[in-house]
């Protein structure tokens, strides 16, 4: 492959994504908007370039590649003052693997067209861990042939890669993968509680219980790190907490209700006040706080 890239946002999960692309031997120009983020010596140690703006990142770069947080930090880094709009050139495919809900994907897809770039809505899913590992899920949606000339690079990031249809559907289908996280955290939460009350080892009954229907990935992964008391952020707290306020305005436009979402919103953010407000950056495994509470 010849193509050059660009990726902008190094952080928990775009710097290992970054320096899984380096190290198979990809071009890679990196850019980040805090420069002392862990990310940023990471993607340097596996090869990528280093750059000081997104005009350097992206002038040159066939494949723009962009994971970064809320809505508002994809429209400044793609369509702000000095973002890839003003300086990529025409033509360029640009992906955002961020969770920015359907509508805004599809506005942003649309604004790009408009100025004759392409543009894929590619959210992912697997944590730091799959983002470390190259294991992640790469939901995408677009132009199918733009996603069929970026497989090779997803398949360097992912292992499970799905095109999802037209632009916006990407994001559609993750925003069914946050609402599954949320109410798998409540249920997990309570299975521990309920062997605890029982006189049951919890890591015993985690070990039993993914082995059959009850099975997930939050209690394979995630349980083990309750028992422990181990908090840290694989994916904190306040991004599921954007990511659920963008599934409710997806549903309240609809006119409906997820009562399970609701209460899982609502537990997560009560855990978020803890600590004078610290709590959101924990980890989502610390919804267990809320049931010790």
């Amino acid at each position: 492959m010849t193509q050059k890239l660009a990726f902008i946002g190094l952080g928990l999960m775009g710097g290992s994504m970054t320096a899984n692309l380096a190290q198979k031997g990809f071009s890679v120009n990196a850019w980040n908007r805090t420069p002392n983020r862990p990310g940023v010596t990471l993607v340097k140690e596996a090869g990528a370039t280093l750059v000081n703006s997104i005009q350097e990142a992206v002038e040159t770069a066939d494949i723009i590649f962009t994971c970064v947080g809320d809505v508002p930090d994809v429209e400044q880094v793609i369509l702000g003052e000095n973002g890839v709009i003003k300086f990529a050139k025409s033509g360029a495919l640009v992906v955002d693997f961020s969770t920015i809900g359907t509508q805004a994907a599809r506005q942003i897809g649309t604004q790009l067209k408009q100025q004759n770039f392409r543009f894929l809505d590619a959210p992912i899913s697997g944590g730091d861990v799959g983002a470390k590992q190259g294991t992640l899920t790469i939901m995408v949606g677009g132009e199918k042939a733009d996603f069929e000339e970026c497989l090779p690079y997803f398949e360097a990031m992912g292992k499970t890669i799905r095109y999802c249809g037209p632009t916006g559907n990407g994001q559609a289908v993750k925003m069914c993968n946050q609402a599954l996280c949320a109410v798998h955290m409540m249920a997990l939460c309570e299975a521990i509680k309920m062997a605890e009350k029982q006189g049951i080892d919890p890591n015993l009954m985690i070990e039993v219980c993914q082995t059959g229907a009850a099975s997930s990935w939050a209690l394979a992964n995630l349980g083990p790190k309750i028992v422990t008391s181990d908090l840290a952020p694989g994916f904190a707290i306040k991004h599921l907490l954007k990511d659920l306020r963008l599934v409710q305005e997806i549903m309240a436009e609809s006119h409906t209700n997820l009562p399970g979402v609701v209460l899982a919103d609502g537990f997560l953010k009560k855990v978020a006040e803890m600590d004078n407000g610290e709590g959101k950056e924990q980890g989502t495994q610390a919804m267990i706080r809320y049931y010790n509470k």
